[in-house]
Order: structure tokens, then sequence, then C-alpha cells
């Protein structure tokens, strides 16, 4: 079993990964809660924001019930793998991430309020895994679609990594970088929760408060 997790919880490179496919993999037509097309299009006066955070179902979730979130889609991004499948990523051998896709209006939720629903959402220090759940698409990532919101990101960490260490974890692990190509993931992952009320969830935070969104420097 160690050897097995070890294994799940390196990093591979572009060389070794599986090839992929030119085509993307089937998904929904439409989100399950909201009913709205589940497309990569942003309407005028949205914007978009992309997380990962461990188990992409609960992580879902979290972003769908936000007033002002105007669509969430789960998928797979910041590996080497075109259009993979979910048993290719459950392989370790894509190096993706289990992400999830936020469209929201920003008149209504900002995007540091976003940001504190990630941070307080799981724990960020957990490096390759999130709870029970061990491997490299369980990883903390914020994956950023502007300056602004990479400025946002970094100064987010930086606020709520004393509040961490005052609390007894240790340093975050969280990647911050550029948002990769976003795949979707098949048609049963989509809104699974709302799908499957009953089905598992590994998602939990630490119980620290992050300051941002609060007013506190």
């Amino acid at each position: 079993m160690f050897l097995f997790q070890r294994k799940k919880s390196q990093m591979i490179g572009a060389d070794d990964a599986l090839p992929g496919r030119a085509e993307p993999i089937g998904t929904a037509a439409t989100h399950f809660v909201n009913g709205r097309p589940l497309t990569l299009d942003v309407p005028e006066g949205m914007e978009v924001a992309m997380f990962g955070m461990g188990c992409f179902w609960g992580v879902e979730r979290m972003f769908w019930k936000l007033e002002g979130v105007h669509l969430t889609m789960v998928g797979y991004a910041g590996g080497h793998t075109a259009n993979p499948t979910y048993q290719e990523v459950c392989s370790a051998r894509t190096a993706h991430n289990e992400v999830v896709r936020v469209v929201y209006d920003p008149a209504v939720v900002s995007y540091e309020e976003l940001l504190q629903v990630f941070w307080e959402g799981h724990d960020p220090t957990q490096g390759m895994r999130q709870g029970n759940d061990v491997g490299t698409q369980y990883r903390s990532g914020i994956y950023t679609y502007s300056e602004a919101q990479k400025d946002a990101a970094q100064a987010s960490k930086a606020a709520f990594q004393p509040r961490l260490e005052g609390a007894g974890y240790g340093t975050i692990t969280t990647e911050i970088v550029d948002a990769p190509e976003f795949y979707f993931a098949e048609d049963y992952h989509q809104q699974y929760l709302a799908k499957n009320p009953g089905g598992y969830c590994g998602i939990g935070g630490t119980g620290v408060s992050c300051p941002i969104g609060t007013g506190v420097a």
C-alpha cells in the first residue's frame, strides 16, 4: 500500500505521460442544478476562476451554492495528457488535477470571496493528497486567468499562512499558476452530489478562518 501511494503521489513528466486523444470525451449538455448549457463560454460581464481542492465532487457543490456563481463544471487540468478520461487521471499517469471551473458575476461575488471559500474549504498543507484521497490529482491549486487574480491569490496565501501556523498546521503546498487548458470530466461527474445526495465527499476544511474578504490585511 505504501509503495502504491508513493507512486500515486509523484508527478509524472511529459515524456512518460499517457498520450490521450485528439477528440474531447463526452460530458453533460446542461448543468444538473440550474439547467444552463454546460459550455466554456463566458457571458458578457462574467469572469472565470479555477480551483483544485481534492475530490471535485464536493468542491463543485461548495461553489454552485454561492450567490453570484453562474455556472460550475468539473474537469481535469494541469497535466500533459490531451482529453484524458477519469480512469487515466486516476492512474497518476497524466499529471492532471481534479478541478472545478467557476463562471461568476463579479458584481455579486468577488474573486476574493471565492478565494476565501477555497482556503477554508480544504486543507492546503497536505501536498499530493486531501484527507484519505492520495495522489497528484488531489493536490491544492489555484489556476489564474489574469495578473489581478494571481496577485489576489498570492496575497491570500500570505495572509492565511500565519493563521494556519497558529492553529498547528504546516506550510501551504498550494500551486498558484496560470490557468492551463481545462478538459471536461465525464457526464456522471458533473454536479455529482446533486445527482447522488448521499455520495462520497472527502473534502474537509481546517476550521481556520481566512482573512480574505473580511477586511483584514
